[in-house]
């Protein structure tokens, strides 16, 4: 690739050494997250990935792909890019973890107006990061400058995750019944959802967002910066010792639109609403913003990142495992039988 370079794309507005150099800075990041199934470094066409069947006799593959959504828009404005790689394997993660499955590999596809290395190089260390948290390694990616179509100071992010679940123990929530319990795993904050409704609720400008709110304990940018929880760790362990027959990860739509992802048709989750840990972002929102609580329930996490479901037998001892493996996990309610998916009491 030395000598690849042109002046004429360069001129349009696409220097593709920058692409190199971008990749160079990068490297040292990928390498963090290299597992032994990695059979390709950056530069081929595909990543290649070796998959362990040792204890699998009926493996099945799960796929998922998201991206950060308009959060980007704040990183934008703090000049952040350290951490929103973090939020976009979250969301791709999180979401397989949901059918039982152990994420193997993940790529992520960076778009912009401008390739800036040193930007570039800075959110690929925030997907380094992430696939470390979920034991996924970083196996390849894209980064396309189009300038034009993007403003030279902003890009987009998306990721795509491969995982593996063993056929048998897919869970699939068809085994829920009423008198199950739900288990609440507390979020990090606003996550990568409902950043459009936030952006409007602010009115989000570089000065806003430095102030710093003694209730939140940090800025408002840093609040509401903070990448999304990666459960895939804490989660894979339980499973090892507690069969879950459910689990929602609270994303856009907010408690209303994924819980009831998890559930069979007919029954629904009864929220504990004293039982909720709801940060003070949620409340300054929905104080600043005049919304109305259903709305906050149906567009944010709530402090709830992801919900899971358990047999009553087994509730007491999945909150205890739960919390030697680090998260502050807390009994949220009941499987019900009859109402519209979800009931806050």
């Amino acid at each position: 690739m030395k000598n690849s370079a042109s002046e004429s794309y360069k001129a349009a507005g696409v220097d593709i050494t920058a692409g190199y150099a971008a990749v160079e800075l990068m490297q040292k990041h990928i390498a963090r997250t290299l597992t032994p199934g990695v059979l390709s470094g950056l530069g081929g066409f595909g990543g290649l990935f070796e998959l362990d069947l040792t204890g699998l006799t009926r493996p099945v593959l799960v796929s998922g792909t998201d991206g950060v959504g308009t959060k980007l828009k704040l990183a934008f404005l703090m000049n952040r890019h350290d951490t929103i790689g973090i939020d976009a394997v979250a969301m791709c993660v999180n979401d397989i973890l949901c059918c039982g499955a152990r994420p193997l590999f993940f790529l992520d596809y960076i778009a912009m107006g401008k390739n800036v290395p040193e930007r570039t190089a800075a959110v690929v260390a925030g997907v380094a990061e992430g696939c470390v948290q979920a034991g996924a390694a970083l196996i390849g990616g894209e980064s396309a400058e189009m300038p034009g179509f993007y403003p030279a100071d902003e890009y987009d992010l998306a990721g795509f995750a491969v995982g593996v679940v063993e056929k048998e123990k897919i869970i699939s929530g068809e085994t829920v019944r009423p008198g199950d319990v739900l288990i609440a795993l507390p979020s990090s904050g606003a996550h990568s959802n409902g950043f459009s409704l936030i952006r409007k609720i602010i009115r989000a400008d570089g000065e806003k967002l430095t102030l710093h709110i003694e209730e939140l304990g940090s800025t408002l940018g840093e609040a509401l910066l903070k990448p999304t929880k990666i459960y895939v760790k804490p989660v894979l362990a339980l499973l090892e010792q507690v069969t879950l027959k459910g689990i929602s990860h609270i994303t856009g739509g907010g408690f209303y639109e994924n819980i009831p992802r998890s559930l069979p048709q007919g029954l629904s989750a009864k929220i504990d609403e004293a039982a909720l840990r709801i940060p003070p972002i949620f409340q300054l929102l929905q104080q600043t913003g005049e919304i109305p609580k259903r709305d906050m329930f149906n567009t944010f996490n709530m402090g709830v990142g992801m919900v899971l479901v358990t047999a009553k037998e087994d509730a007491d001892r999945a909150v205890a495992l739960l919390r030697q493996n680090g998260e502050e996990a807390y009994l949220l309610g009941e499987v019900v039988s009859g109402g519209e998916g979800v009931i806050l009491a």
